[in-house]
């Protein structure tokens, strides 16, 4: 086979500049991994490329959209032994980003080619083993929601056995830290605008649900169900506009890890909040992931993809994320 389907995207043309064609199927060079995606899933950064809501993310003229996927890889360049063909793989999400701070910007479905496509080389020492206890679509959440969620809890101030944290939210990193705060022995709060996504999330391991319209004065209702108890970690995915109300809920010890911007600005340009550190989490580095992939075999942690649509419909892929009307991820169908 030498043609494929590929998306490619126009930073700042919006939805509709977002297209899949036929193209050529890339070659392994030298330290790389042909890989054969299977599934991907999208992220609310990928409408803040598509939409130009930040600038300088997107790379031009044009690019290859979404960060998170698995696939098989089916032939290795010279020099190549981290990986073999066969092996399940997740791309992890600044490609060379192995340790450490992050030394790069290459992250893809950005300023590097994404994973909306059947065939990608990557540098296989970017390339993390996928557990054989996740299916591809579970997997494909990993990269960056599952990450995110796992650095938001981990990473600054760890979560204890016993603690609680709050969830802002349905989406793939509340409901990713949900989890993985469940199977590290602490409690959680979720909010949400909606019973029956509050119900599903009770099915996972929620402590306390509470539907931010029927209270509006969510936080009161959420120090009520603690019995006047605060939370340690806030999972901020909503950003500024809500961070003051979601602070006060902290105990004194307790950080806000600032994620992102679904209701208003980024939080990250503040360092505190009431005197609670922001913790400015950028998903996270190749370590990070292997161990955020062996807590899950672990753990047995299935991650919850609420649909799936073929990559020729990656629009409406797009619409669905932006209506708000799912539960967990949406995912793409690259098969």
């Amino acid at each position: 086979m030498t043609k494929m389907l590929a998306a490619v995207a126009v930073g700042g043309a919006g939805i509709e500049g977002v297209n899949v064609h036929e193209v050529d199927v890339p070659e392994a060079g030298a330290g790389e991994a042909l890989v054969r995606l299977k599934a991907a899933t999208l992220n609310f950064r990928d409408i803040i490329i598509a939409k130009g809501m930040m600038s300088g993310l997107a790379k031009e003229p044009d690019y290859v959209p979404l960060s998170c996927a698995t696939g098989e890889v089916i032939a290795v360049g010279d020099g190549v032994t981290r990986v073999k063909p066969g092996d399940r793989v997740n791309p992890i999400f600044a490609l060379g980003w192995l340790t450490g701070p992050q030394p790069t910007m290459d992250m893809l479905g950005g300023r590097a080619d994404g994973v909306a496509r059947q065939y990608a080389t990557f540098p296989a020492d970017s390339l993390c083993l996928v557990p054989d206890s996740m299916g591809d679509l579970e997997a494909a959440t990993m990269t960056c929601a599952g990450l995110t969620a796992w650095n938001a809890l981990f990473q600054h101030r760890p979560l204890r056995p016993g603690e609680w944290i709050l969830c802002q939210g349905t989406g793939g990193v509340s409901l990713a830290a949900l989890q993985f705060a469940k199977a590290a022995g602490a409690h959680v709060a979720i909010t949400s605008s909606s019973d029956a996504k509050l119900a599903r999330a009770r099915a996972l391991g929620a402590d306390v649900t509470v539907n931010y319209r029927t209270h509006p004065d969510w936080a009161a209702a959420v120090r009520s169900e603690l019995s006047g108890k605060g939370v340690d970690i806030i999972v901020d995915v909503v950003g500024a506009s809500q961070i003051d109300t979601a602070a006060s809920l902290l105990n004194p010890t307790g950080v806000i890890s600032a994620i992102g911007m679904l209701g208003s600005k980024f939080s990250w340009s503040q360092a505190d909040v009431g005197g609670h550190p922001v913790a400015r989490i950028t998903v996270g580095n190749r370590a990070d992931h292997e161990a955020m992939l062996a807590f899950c075999a672990t753990h047995a942690i299935r991650p919850v993809v609420d649909v799936v649509y073929d990559l020729p419909r990656i629009q409406d892929a797009y619409r669905h994320l932006e209506s708000g009307q799912f539960f967990g991820k949406v995912g793409i169908n690259l098969l």
